[in-house]
């Protein structure tokens, strides 16, 4: 009968260990999730393509200037545009001012 009765009290000590231990566990959860939804989703800065052009030409000065080198420009890519795609700018443009000195002449 002893034996019986320590077991109940050790079963009893362990379930109220276990209801502790899953309130505390709930509280860590409600704290986690409070404090993901804190942060911010910002991204990093961004830098311009000609921000970064002038950081590699002075990478490349630096590195001719340790190798005892001359700096070799790196000539930029102009774009170009095709003289059939000029014109349907220029005709689309000329449409929209066409438009735009109708809608003022009437108003």
């Amino acid at each position: 009968m002893i034996v019986m009765l320590d077991f109940t009290m050790t079963l009893h000590h362990l379930e109220q260990e276990r209801t502790r231990l899953a309130s505390q566990l709930a509280n860590l959860s409600n704290a986690i999730s409070a404090l993901s939804g804190t942060t911010s989703n910002r991204t990093g800065r961004r830098i311009s393509a000609a921000g970064r052009a002038r950081i590699a030409a002075a990478q490349r000065a630096r590195w001719a200037k340790v190798k005892g080198t001359k700096v070799v420009p790196i000539a930029t890519h102009k774009r170009a545009i095709s003289s059939a795609a000029r014109r349907r700018i220029a005709a689309a443009q000329r449409t929209r001012w066409a438009k735009w000195r109708k809608e003022k002449k009437s108003a």
